[in-house]
């Protein structure tokens, strides 16, 4: 479905990808993991169109993504839960589900996508009318979850679904996760906390200095010496 091919990508003159390539398969739940600073969320950015690689292919159902659009991205099936989820804290919660739909191809489903979020998340139906910048940090990564479902993605990526989150809701953020990708969706995975990544994962792709290091099953890696003694300690 996603084939990423030796992509370069810099910051202005400062290069933070070098040769990066990874492909993520219909069906899968796909994660890149590696530390702070390793060019995780910068590989998410050029996959999205909000980063230009330098060089090097980037391909979504047969079509290079290359000079694409951000918006044009999101139409061809591509949505992203940023880190931190980027919801809009003055509007409401039905209201920036209702703006996850605005894609031409999702907004007469806009009914039914509705009712699949708030199968997903009661929560988010509970507070529907209500500020979402009044919501706690577990109810802002349900809705920015939400939000990318909208526009009914064939592929969705997350950045850090953990980041910020209390250690006890951690857990079920990687549940509700797991839950969409058995559901049909299709999940590349943006993470430090490695054990629950790799642990969710079918396969995942380990990333450092901007370079992939390291790739396999989820499983796998983590038996791998050098995994365990670097991310696991």
């Amino acid at each position: 479905m996603l084939k990423v091919e030796n992509i370069n990508t810099y910051y202005e003159d400062l290069q933070a990808l070098w040769g990066i390539s990874l492909e993520v398969n219909s069906g899968e739940l796909v994660a890149l993991v590696g530390p702070n600073g390793a060019g995780k969320t910068t590989t998410l950015k050029t996959i999205v169109g909000l980063l230009k690689p330098a060089s090097g292919v980037i391909t979504f159902d047969g079509k290079k993504l290359n000079k694409e659009a951000a918006h044009k991205i999101v139409e061809l099936g591509i949505s992203q839960v940023p880190e931190g989820g980027g919801i809009f804290t003055g509007m409401s919660v039905l209201e920036n589900l209702e703006l996850g739909a605005f894609v031409p191809s999702a907004r007469q489903f806009k009914d039914d996508s509705l009712e699949q979020v708030y199968e997903i998340f009661p929560r988010l139906k509970e507070r529907k009318d209500q500020q979402a910048g009044t919501l706690s940090g577990g109810e802002r990564q349900m809705l920015a979850i939400g939000r990318a479902l909208m526009s009914k993605p064939k592929l969705l990526l997350f950045d850090e679904p953990s980041f910020g989150l209390a250690p006890i809701l951690v857990q079920h953020m990687f549940d509700v996760i797991g839950r969409i990708n058995k559901q049909g969706m299709t999940v590349l995975l943006v993470e430090q906390n490695v054990r629950a990544a790799l642990d969710l994962a079918d396969r995942a792709y380990v990333i450092e200095n901007g370079r992939i290091v390291g790739e396999g099953k989820g499983d796998a890696l983590l038996s791998f010496e050098s995994i365990r003694s670097a991310y696991l300690g």
